[in-house]
């Protein structure tokens, strides 16, 4: 059984997905740009603003879970401009702790955004070195 979850005080696009589903284990965070929740607006002009902010909205919908970033196993990044990987590896250094989540990013056109993010969290337990 899967449960599907939107949770009050994530973004609220008029779109046709749930912030997350839990899955057994498992819970997957729909992509999350770098918006204020509460009004939509994009947050910042740099690359490591707006990936902070995605980050930040991602952490929300976990917290609605019983999660937290520390859970995530796997996540998706989708960059709007190759020059900007450095400032996403950076900010995304900065937030997650190691050891880090496994992960893909990729360019993409994302028209008005820098940065879309997804994730999958491992709900039993947080990652640790092996």
């Amino acid at each position: 059984m899967s449960i599907a979850k939107n949770v009050a005080a994530a973004p609220q696009f008029p779109l046709p997905f749930s912030h997350s589903v839990r899955a057994g284990d498992f819970v997957y965070v729909s992509g999350q740009v770098g918006v204020n929740p509460a009004t939509l607006e994009i947050v910042g002009t740099t690359i490591e603003e707006q990936t902070k902010q995605s980050l930040r909205n991602i952490e929300i919908i976990l917290e609605a879970e019983g999660l937290t970033l520390d859970h995530v196993i796997k996540s998706n990044a989708y960059v709007s401009h190759t020059e900007d990987f450095p400032g996403y590896n950076q900010a995304y250094s900065e937030v997650f702790s190691k050891p880090y989540p496994t992960r893909t990013t990729a360019p993409v056109d994302l028209g008005k955004y820098l940065v879309e993010i997804d994730v999958v969290a491992y709900a039993p337990s947080k990652r640790t070195e092996g």
